[in-house]
């Protein structure tokens, strides 16, 4: 049985929709509310589907669809707004808010009828969906509360998508808030942008920590029409930076290093995203990996990745521990990955942070950056992985501490 709710102010509109809708099923139920009593009846009775009659005031109408979208009770409702006439420019800002389809008064029955006959079939095939969502959820691998995958299948379901026919000629973006974006950074706020400006074939993830994927059928330039409307939906200060890779037919790990690195050049250039590209332009181009230079840079990888193990990773440890209590009130974190080692000194709202990242080859670009303090030397460097020794990493983390110590004592 389905369950439809008329939310109207006209008698006349009810009797119309009745006769409409005479060749619903016999279980099918079709129930009319006014607006002022609309909310308690929908609380009460949760129906499949709600057609939404504009009210004279449209203020009103739009009012009662973001009641809706805002309640998860409702999340299984699907909304048709009736209208009395076509108007492009308030339906088009109606399905922006929420609703699943729309009908005129003047509406043939028969297409009435079908409108709502889908929207039924709708409603069923989004309850199953959340039925195998829920399973997903209760074993860890979607987020209970975004819908997101998490990060520990991130690459076992992207690796069986990326070959499916319908991603050929798609996208895969990495988003994460840049160094500004961060002091405004809010898990809800970013994850709701997302949940506005994805489609349901699309496929995001939690990557790591405030860094989220997206799996999109659309090529770059519909990639970026995607990163404008997430921009759109974040607050103004919650600034974010895009890496934008391919699908181009490779495993999956190759094309996230791709959008890691073009990640990483955004960030350090300031850029609002970078697409990976192969072409052969510039030679000392990072972004620039020929098929013929492969082996070399997962030899270069390779090594980056025993200096973490055997250099970077035990030289940050011993000067945490020599510092973390010469430091007052400040704290130390530090965290490493397969691109990047960060050292963090955080001090209430003030952050100084020491980032190693290795985008490819034979380079590890490195910047310091203070934030929160009135005007401190923010600044990037290159090294060459030889210079990657626990010597050199040792004196550079303890001026980089020294550094932040002077600032500390400036301001206190």
């Amino acid at each position: 049985m389905n369950t439809i709710i008329l939310i109207t102010n006209q008698d006349e509109i009810k009797t119309k929709l009745q006769e409409n809708l005479v060749l619903l099923r016999s279980s099918d139920k079709l129930l009319a509310a006014n607006y002022d009593n609309a909310p308690d009846v929908l609380y009460d009775l949760r129906p499949d589907i709600i057609i939404l009659h504009e009210h004279e005031n449209r203020e009103k109408t739009t009012g009662l669809i973001k009641y809706l979208k805002e309640r998860r009770i409702f999340s299984n409702s699907n909304i048709i707004l009736l209208v009395n006439n076509y108007d492009r420019a308030f339906i088009l800002y109606a399905y922006d808010q929420g609703i699943d389809d729309y009908i005129t008064v003047n509406s043939e029955p028969s297409e009435i009828l079908i409108r709502v006959i889908n929207s039924i079939r709708k409603s069923e095939l989004n309850s199953k969906i959340r039925r195998y969502a829920s399973s997903l959820s209760y074993y860890g691998i979607l987020d209970k509360d975004s819908g997101f995958y998490n990060p520990k299948f991130e690459d076992e379901v992207l690796e069986k998508e990326i070959h499916r026919e319908d991603y050929i000629g798609g996208t895969y973006m990495l988003i994460s808030p840049d160094e500004n974006g961060k002091k405004e950074f809010s898990c809800e706020k970013f994850e709701y942008a997302l949940q506005k400006s994805v489609r349901t074939g699309d496929i995001v993830s939690n990557s790591t920590g405030s860094k989220y994927s997206l799996l999109l059928h659309t090529g770059v330039d519909g990639a970026i029409k995607v990163l404008e409307k997430i921009k759109s939906e974040l607050p103004e200060k919650c600034t974010i930076k895009c890496g934008i890779s391919m699908i181009d037919g490779k495993d999956f790990k190759e094309i996230k290093k791709k959008a890691i690195c073009a990640l990483n050049s955004a960030m350090l250039n300031n850029s609002d995203y970078i697409v990976f590209s192969t072409e052969e332009t510039n030679s000392e181009d990072w972004l620039e990996i020929p098929e013929k230079e492969e082996k070399t840079f997962k030899f270069l990888k390779k090594a980056f990745t025993k200096k973490i193990e055997n250099t970077i990773a035990p030289v940050f440890y011993r000067v945490q521990k020599a510092y973390e209590e010469k430091i007052g009130e400040a704290k130390i974190a530090q965290f490493t990955d397969e691109s990047q080692s960060v050292f963090r000194i955080i001090c209430g709202k003030n952050e100084s942070r020491f980032t190693m990242i290795y985008p490819a080859y034979s380079k590890v670009i490195v910047y310091i950056t203070h934030s929160g303090f009135d005007s401190p030397e923010n600044r990037e460097f290159n090294l060459p992985l030889s210079d990657i020794t626990q010597d050199r990493i040792n004196d550079l983390l303890e001026g980089f501490v020294n550094e932040f110590i002077g600032i500390y004592r400036h301001i206190h």
